[in-house]
């Protein structure tokens, strides 16, 4: 019986299929079939859960795999590097070999930890180069809060006397009364007891910081607080951050731990600073030299990790399609059936029959490359089961077979209904647009599309411009059927056309 052709009115002729592949040659089997992209296996292990079937360990190992090559891509955006585009490899990209996808998942490993490192020494620099910076920020600031705060003793003097446990600053005052106020001006806040809280916060914490300081300590404190002009960066975030530069002056030790608690709980980040001007100026000085070095180092991880991501972005899309390509491999290996007295592997497909012979010959390839004396057998079984459908598709049939399979799939043999869709859809269409103008624009704009196929596709495209590119056949067909009922309607761009007079005529009655 000769084999039915292939028609767009109805589904391919299906066959059921038995394969019987040798067992040192399952994956090569399974990754030519699939490259021909016209078999559906059937499961022989429909009571076997996932976990316990053959091939799981191996589909774990990709899955690690593929979670790696995320890691990258991700970091690759994170870090505005360039990803190859696939369409600058070879139009098929070859199934590796056993070994290639082991050394694959060694270099993953291997590069995951050296950007991991690198992710993390660079983010430990730029938080250490923040905290820098905000410890400068807070010894400029503190100059001159120090200066407003010695001027003003009294007022601390004052708000500390409130206290009920604390020590009367007087008492100090009146043993230092032999000092001119000179000396009183100088003295030192240690002498007076009084401790301070220097730090920064983020700005829109600020006024229920005060609040909550007030409250608590019932007005026993003196505080100062300035805006940092420049926004910092939070290097967990990654987002600009406005904060403020905080000195608190308080009387005792456990107000001062109360301070502490207070701003660490509020997500303030609290530095050490000196009350004497000489010192602070050397600590200004040590902070500028650090941050210079940080400065250095991070530039020199920032090029060291740009650059192996560069390297990584020239091969990751092919990794990416390799590794999808072996896990649907163990995925369909794991639907085969082990025979252990002939050592095989059985499997049963769904096959068009036209391409049975295509199916044979590229098993006969397999066979010849790996050596093997025993040829893969290819049985017909004849089954009561309904096939599955199978309609073939091209670059132009594609769009519109889309659109009827979203309404739903047409059983074994039933027509088609995508061949008249050609048709139908667009005139339909055009019946509802029926412009000239438009419809010339849309035309011009598929055949565009249609003409600069090829670096389209290699182009990076967006959600509208790729749904207007899948279906640019479509569009086509569109513009075109618009055009032949605009001229009917005797329409252009919402103008009227004179082109002809109108076909219609009306008997008037003689009375």
């Amino acid at each position: 019986m000769a084999a039915s052709k292939d028609t767009l009115f109805r589904s391919v002729d299906m066959t059921l299929t038995q394969l019987y592949v040798a067992n040192e040659i399952g994956r090569e089997v399974v990754s030519a079939l699939g490259e021909l992209g016209c078999m559906q296996f059937r499961d022989l292990n429909p009571d076997t859960t996932a976990f316990q079937r053959t091939f799981t360990q191996e589909i774990r190992r990709l899955d690690n795999v593929e979670r790696q090559l995320n890691y990258f891509r991700v970091q690759m955006e994170k870090n505005g590097v360039g990803m190859r585009p696939i369409y600058d490899f070879a139009n098929t990209i070859a199934a590796p070999s056993a070994s290639e996808i082991d050394e694959l998942a060694d270099r993953s490993q291997s590069l995951e930890q050296r950007i991991h490192g690198l992710n993390d020494s660079y983010e430990t620099l730029k938080k250490r180069e923040t905290e820098l910076v905000e410890w400068r920020w807070v010894l400029r600031e503190a100059g001159g809060f120090f200066d407003r705060a010695r001027g003003q003793t009294e007022e601390i003097r004052q708000s500390v006397d409130s206290s009920d446990d604390a020590p009367l600053l007087r008492d100090v005052e009146n043993a230092n009364s032999a000092n001119d106020a000179q000396q009183s001006a100088a003295q030192s806040f240690s002498v007076m007891n009084i401790g301070f809280v220097a730090g920064v916060i983020p700005r829109e914490r600020m006024g229920a910081f005060e609040r909550i300081l007030w409250r608590t300590l019932r007005g026993n404190l003196y505080m100062n607080q300035s805006e940092i002009p420049d926004a910092i960066v939070d290097p967990e975030k990654n987002e600009e951050v406005h904060k403020n530069v905080f000195v608190i002056f308080a009387h005792g030790k456990e107000i001062i731990a109360k301070i502490r608690k207070i701003s660490e709980s509020l997500g303030a980040d609290i530095y050490n600073v000196d009350e004497n001007s000489e010192l602070r100026r050397d600590q200004v000085h040590e902070v500028n030299n650090r941050i210079q070095d940080i400065t250095n180092v991070l530039q020199n991880t920032k090029r060291t990790l740009d650059a192996e991501l560069t390297q990584i972005g020239r091969s990751l899309a092919a990794w990416m399609i390799v590794i999808k390509k072996e896990k649907a491999v163990y995925q369909t290996l794991n639907r085969f059936s082990y025979d252990p007295a002939r050592k095989t592997l059985v499997a049963e497909a769904w096959c068009p029959t036209n391409s049975l012979g295509v199916v044979k010959s590229t098993l006969q390839d397999v066979n010849d490359r790996a050596g093997l004396s025993v040829p893969t057998i290819v049985n017909q079984i004849k089954t009561s089961k309904t096939p599955p459908t199978y309609n073939r598709t091209n670059k132009f049939t594609l769009g519109f077979q889309t659109i009827i399979d979203a309404y739903g799939t047409a059983k074994y043999t039933e027509v088609n209904p995508g061949l008249p869709t050609i048709v139908t859809f667009p005139f339909l269409f055009a019946v509802m647009f029926g412009d000239f103008g438009h419809g010339a624009i849309m035309t011009l704009a598929a055949i565009a599309m249609i003409y600069w196929e090829k670096p389209l596709q290699r182009g990076k495209q967006d959600e509208l411009f790729g749904m207007a590119f899948y279906g640019r056949y479509i569009m086509l067909m569109m513009g075109i059927y618009s055009m032949y009922t605009g001229v009917i309607y005797c329409d252009a761009f919402s103008k009227e056309l004179s082109l002809f007079p109108s076909m219609w005529e009306w008997q008037w009655p003689e009375n």
